[in-house]
C-alpha cells in the first residue's frame, strides 16, 4: 500500500477549511472544480519541490584538461650534479741525508779500496748521501771535488744526519782488475847511531808488495843514502826494530831510510819509493816520490 502524500493532504484541507469560512447568506454554495484543486494542488507540490530540491554540482572541468591519448608527456627539469673536487694533497719534498767524516777519507769508483779514487770528503765538509751498498758499510754520495759526478765513501769516520732508512741499496760496479798503487808520506825522524826518517806506505792498489828499494837525497846537501830490501823494516830508536813481509791491499807500513851520519832537521829531502810485488825487487814495481822537511 503506497503512503499519501502529507503535502498534498495539507493543501486540500487548508482549501476546504477556506471555503467553509464563507457566509451561506452572502455566497451561495458552489461546486468545486475537481480539475481546479488538482491544479492547485498540482502548482503548490511543484513549488515545495523547487524549494527542497538540493543542487547539483555540474563537473568542472579545467580549460587546459586534454585527453589523455593527446597529451604530450613533460620531461622532468634535471638538476646539475655538484662534482665536489677534493683539496690537493701536498707531498713533503724529502730530506735528502747527509754525511761528514771525522778524519779525511777518500771516494772512490766503488765501495772497496780496490776501486780508483776520485775525490776525497776533508773534515769539515759535508756531502749529500743518495744510496749505500748492501752491506751498509760504504754510501753514495756527491762527489766533493767534483760536484757533478757521484762516488762511494767509506764509512768508517762518517757520521750522517737524516733519513738513511728510505736509501736505495746500488749494485757497486764490477771490480777492476787489481792495479799496483801506493800512497807515501813524511812519518817522523827518529835516532840512535846517526839520523833516519821514517816513511809511511799506504797500499792503495790491489796487490801485494814483497819488497822495496828506497833512496833519500839531501837536496840542500845533495847528499843521497839507498837501500834495498825485502820485507818492511821499522827502526824504532836503539831499542830494536820490527820487520814485516808484505804490505797487503788496504794495510799501513812504515819504512826506516838509512842513517845520516848528521841531523837533517830543517833540510829538505827528497825520497823516491818503489814497491814490488816480489822479493828482490822484481814482479809487477810501482814508484812514487815525495818532498818533505824534517
Amino acid at each position: 500500500m503506497s503512503k499519501s502524500n502529507p503535502l498534498l493532504l495539507s493543501v486540500t484541507v487548508l482549501l476546504i477549511a477556506s471555503l467553509a469560512c464563507v457566509s451561506p447568506s452572502i455566497v451561495a454554495p458552489a461546486t468545486v472544480d475537481p480539475n481546479l484543486i488538482g491544479t492547485v494542488v498540482a502548482e503548490t507540490v511543484v513549488v515545495a519541490l523547487t524549494q527542497t530540491a538540493v543542487p547539483s554540482i555540474a563537473p568542472i572541468v579545467m580549460a587546459s584538461e586534454t585527453p589523455a591519448s593527446s597529451m604530450t608527456p613533460e620531461l622532468p627539469t634535471l638538476t646539475p650534479t655538484v662534482t665536489w673536487t677534493p683539496p690537493p694533497v701536498f707531498t713533503p719534498t724529502p730530506v735528502i741525508p747527509l754525511i761528514s767524516v771525522s778524519l779525511a777519507t777518500n771516494c772512490r769508483v766503488g765501495p772497496g779500496k780496490v776501486y780508483d779514487r776520485v775525490g776525497a770528503l776533508s773534515v769539515g765538509e759535508v756531502a749529500e748521501v743518495y744510496g749505500r751498498n748492501h752491506t751498509g758499510n760504504y754510501w753514495y754520495i756527491r762527489n766533493p771535488t767534483r760536484n757533478t759526478e757521484f762516488c762511494w765513501l767509506w764509512g768508517e769516520y762518517a757520521s750522517l744526519a737524516g733519513n738513511t732508512a728510505a736509501l736505495p741499496v746500488y749494485t757497486p760496479p764490477p771490480t777492476p782488475t787489481p792495479m799496483p798503487n801506493f800512497e807515501a808520506d813524511y812519518g817522523g825522524r827518529d835516532t840512535c847511531v846517526g839520523w833516519w826518517v821514517d816513511l809511511d806506505l799506504y797500499n792503495s792498489g790491489g796487490i801485494t808488495f814483497k819488497s822495496v828499494a828506497l833512496t833519500v837525497r839531501d837536496i840542500d846537501t845533495d847528499v843521497s843514502l839507498s837501500l834495498y830490501t825485502d820485507g818492511f823494516t821499522d827502526n824504532d830508536g836503539c831499542p830494536g826494530s820490527t820487520t814485516r813481509d808484505n804490505l797487503n791491499p788496504g794495510a799501513s807500513r812504515t819504512v826506516s831510510s838509512p842513517a845520516f851520519t848528521y841531523d837533517p832537521d830543517g833540510h829538505k829531502l827528497r825520497a823516491t819509493v818503489t814497491l814490488c810485488s816480489n822479493t828482490g825487487q822484481n814482479g809487477t814495481c810501482v814508484t812514487q816520490v815525495i818532498t818533505f822537511t824534517p
